[in-house]
């Protein structure tokens, strides 16, 4: 595999014919065209994010800084800002209100799981529990892991999926895996 920089952060194929995934790793990845430093918290990490602006923002209007600043460790699936984008129009702006910062703390904590898991551990449970690896969230929701064609994607109770771009951003409180949908719960 060619990587056009170490800070590109990748997953690729491990055997030919297999369906699993090993993380390219590199120093400091790069999100949202900032390095991510494994010595800082998801939180002083997410807020150099460019795409992660609006996630930013919904973590500090339900009042979550303290918690994701916290000891951990903490598995954080982290939606980008065209994942925000694509729910329906004026979804963001009703769940920022002041008076449904409950459902919005319900729909930020469906995206963390308690303990540090990295994408090739989700794989590898998966694989030994016949494809798909159930992980209970913060929120008290359910989250699978399932690795199809090639790609790591994770599904939310409601049927909606969310791929893995960029997968083991380690954090000094966890991890981050970078998704491309905002994962629902029931």
């Amino acid at each position: 595999m060619r990587l056009p920089s170490l800070r590109i952060i990748a997953i690729s194929a491990l055997v030919a014919g297999a369906t699993s995934l090993a993380p390219a790793y590199a120093k400091d990845p790069m999100v949202g065209g900032a390095a991510m430093y494994a010595t800082k918290n998801i939180i002083q990490n997410a807020v150099n994010s460019k795409d992660h602006t609006t996630l930013v923002a919904a973590v500090k209007a339900a009042g979550l800084v303290d918690t994701l600043q916290g000891a951990g460790p903490f598995t954080v699936f982290a939606p980008t800002n065209e994942a925000f984008a694509a729910l329906p129009k004026g979804t963001v702006d009703t769940l920022l209100k002041p008076e449904n910062k409950d459902k919005l703390t319900k729909v930020l904590t469906a995206h963390v799981v308690a303990g540090k898991i990295s994408g090739a551990e989700m794989i590898k449970k998966a694989k030994a529990m016949g494809g798909k690896y159930e992980m209970k969230t913060v929120s008290g929701d359910t989250l699978t892991a399932e690795v199809k064609k090639g790609k790591l994607y994770i599904m939310d109770e409601s049927g909606g999926e969310a791929r893995v771009t960029i997968a083991d951003v380690n954090q000094s409180n966890g991890v981050i895996h970078v998704v491309n949908k905002v994962l629902l719960p029931k």
